[in-house]
């Protein structure tokens, strides 16, 4: 066509085609799913970061009269400016900026409960004893003045963001970059995490680091939230809220009550490993804001005025901490993780949440493993991952990916021997009562005849010292066997220990029950060892392979193990909110449980129930002395019995 014939087009014309006709636009970006599951479309090394800081209406825990703010770091699919919208999975935290020196309570006592002022526990590491959260191949830069710059802590990002998951990490109350005071579980710290979620749905306020108001256009406005300890707390507390937006929460070694964290049926008692440690002692390990020590020391004061340390009785302040209190607002999904051999955040956390939810018939999903209190990551990763990724998708983006069809309870009763069930406790576990009889004999007996037996309280020896000790007679303890078992026996589910004894001649209010495996074997030691495999799991980025080394359980050959193990302040035998006192020589039926388990007593050993007063590493150390005479013809123990006889 010749060029002149082409500019002789009328300019009518051109302007009546360009009316009529509308460009072509770029379809938004969207993510990709195949075989039930998203794919690793979208870019680690591409994504974006972003810092907001939200406001938490209507808390004010520092008292400066305006609202608390918590500091939320993003990481998100770059597409995700494109059109692209995605949900959240969100981890909380008190410990991303590190955590203070801070030294623990004396736990040696004088007769009426009193601190003895000489003796003084040794500073608390509370931090270095928290799980590692995922591989990470530098450390965790903090805490921060301005956005966040650095490799994202755990492994989320490098696996789920590439699938279409922004990731949240929220500085909680009194820490790092937020405002406010920590207060160990107390509501403002739940509605911390709960404003990130508010934010992300449009209903509170979030601003840059340089003050300018900014909203997340880009989510969908669902949340899973996720954590280990008191990152796995912070999900079953915003969970208790109802609030809308929270799909879904991943608790694991996660606390229910902090009451059942620092006490026990009215008596004080430590976390394993932190002897002296408290709510206020927590409280200043995570108050790490910049002048957190001036703004939040009148908190923390009422903290150790009100947690009680004396009498150990259940009030008002351990009630406000309890979330069990509100388990009917649970409207999230629950895949509850946790360690049989947990003495940290102890069993009874995860098994009266996991009552309570199933109760009310919220959808559930359970594992239970033999480690301690740790990262399901760290030992049974490839598992873990297709789990959790299924779980995910399916309350996030709505996709069959089969996870609901799949067992409820994954359970391991022995190091790499897992089985899974229908729910938990296992199916057909049934109450089976034990009783006491002559010659330290345990058994399925009629209530036998039997004299009084007496030991004396001495806090300066290890249950595991008074447990070795068997079966030579010791003055410091009372233990009852079985013969040989038959077979091998399983308990799912929570034992429970009545004692008809009375106490004289000293001022120790405690009686510990020992649930005893007798008999050597290869058991877990609380250690994870490398099995020399590596697992690149999701993409890489500087200081951050998306790789980590294959870890299982270690293991040691003992002759017995404490399988299991509970205390009762005899002074709150009736109520756990209520003293009583004891009057000396009087006898009293205490009633109490002990930690939940799932444990398999194998053929050829011997179930042992060891009775002592005083556990050193757990309870607080009267002066030592107490006479405690006990009546087993009127004692028992009840075992949650699955498989196997005792007889």
């Amino acid at each position: 066509m010749h060029p002149r014939k082409v500019l002789a087009v009328p300019l009518v014309a051109v302007l009546a085609l360009a009316m009529t006709t509308t460009p072509a636009t770029a379809a938004a970006p969207s993510i990709s799913v195949a075989d039930n599951a998203t794919q690793p479309v979208f870019s680690r090394a591409d994504a974006i970061k972003q810092t907001v800081y939200v406001e938490v209406e209507g808390t004010d825990s520092d008292s400066d009269g305006r609202p608390d703010r918590v500091a939320v770091d993003i990481l998100r699919p770059k597409e995700t400016e494109q059109g692209l919208k995605v949900p959240v999975i969100m981890e909380a935290s008190p410990y991303y900026a590190g955590g203070n020196d801070v030294a623990n309570h004396p736990v040696d006592v004088d007769a009426n409960g009193n601190p003895l002022p000489n003796l003084r526990s040794a500073p608390t590491d509370k931090l270095a004893a928290e799980p590692f959260d995922g591989p990470f191949d530098g450390p965790f830069d903090g805490p921060f003045d301005g956005p966040f710059d650095g490799p994202f802590d755990g492994y989320y990002d490098n696996y789920f963001v590439p699938r279409g998951y922004a990731i949240a990490l929220v500085e909680n109350l009194g820490s790092g970059r937020a405002t406010g005071c920590p207060t160990t579980g107390d509501r403002n710290e739940t509605a911390g995490p709960k404003a990130a979620i508010d934010w992300l749905n449009g209903r509170a306020k979030g601003f840059t680091p340089e003050g300018e108001p900014v909203s997340a256009t880009w989510s969908t406005g669902k949340v899973g939230m996720i954590g280990v300890s008191y990152n796995g707390t912070l999900p079953n507390a915003v969970a208790a809220t109802g609030v809308k937006g929270l799909e879904t929460i991943v608790p694991i070694a996660a606390i229910s009550s902090w009451y059942d964290y620092y006490r026990a049926n009215g008596g004080v008692l430590a976390p394993g490993g932190f002897q002296g440690e408290d709510a206020d002692v927590l409280a200043k390990y995570v108050l790490t804001r910049a002048d957190g020590q001036q703004v939040c020391g009148p908190v923390v004061d009422h903290l150790t005025a009100a947690q009680d340390r004396i009498t150990g009785d259940y009030s008002p302040f351990w009630d406000s901490r309890n979330y069990l209190n509100d388990v009917r607002e649970v409207k999230a999904s629950v895949f509850l993780v946790h360690g049989l051999n947990d003495w940290n955040v102890k069993t009874k956390q995860f098994a009266q949440w996991w009552y309570a939810i199933s109760q009310r018939n919220v959808p559930r999903k359970i594992w239970l493993h033999q480690g301690t209190h740790m990262n399901p990551f760290s030992l049974r990763t490839v598992e873990w991952l297709r789990q959790l990724h299924g779980w995910f998708d399916h309350w996030l983006y709505g996709i069959d990916s089969g996870i609901m069809s799949e067992p409820q309870a994954d359970v391991e009763t022995g190091p790499g021997e897992w089985g899974r069930y229908r729910s938990w406790p296992v199916p057909g576990a049934t109450p089976v009562r034990l009783r006491p009889g002559a010659g330290a004999k345990l058994g399925l007996l009629p209530r036998p005849h039997g004299a009084k037996e007496t030991f004396t309280d001495q806090k300066a020896r290890t249950a595991e010292d008074l447990v070795q000790s068997f079966p030579a007679a010791d003055p410091n303890r009372l233990a009852y066997v079985t013969s040989e078992l038959p077979a091998d026996v399983r308990i799912s589910g929570t034992p429970t220990v009545s004692v008809r004894a009375s106490m004289a001649d000293g001022s120790s209010p405690y009686l510990t029950a020992l649930l005893v495996d007798y008999g050597t074997d290869v058991r877990a030691n609380g250690t994870l060892v490398p099995t020399g495999e590596t697992l690149c799991y999701g993409q890489g980025v500087p200081g951050d392979t998306g790789c980590t080394a294959l870890r299982r359980l270690g293991t040691a050959t003992t002759p017995y193990k404490i399988v299991t193990r509970g205390w009762l302040d005899v002074r709150n035998r009736n109520r756990a909110d209520r003293t009583e006192p004891v009057r000396p020589g009087r006898e009293y039926s205490f009633d109490w449980d002990l930690q939940p388990t799932d444990y398999v007593f194998k053929k050829g050993h011997q179930l042992g129930l060891v009775i002592i007063s005083t556990d050193r590493d757990y309870t607080l150390r009267y002066p030592e002395g107490t006479r405690i005479t006990v009546s087993p013809s009127r004692s028992s123990l009840t075992l949650p019995v699955s498989v196997g006889k005792l007889t």
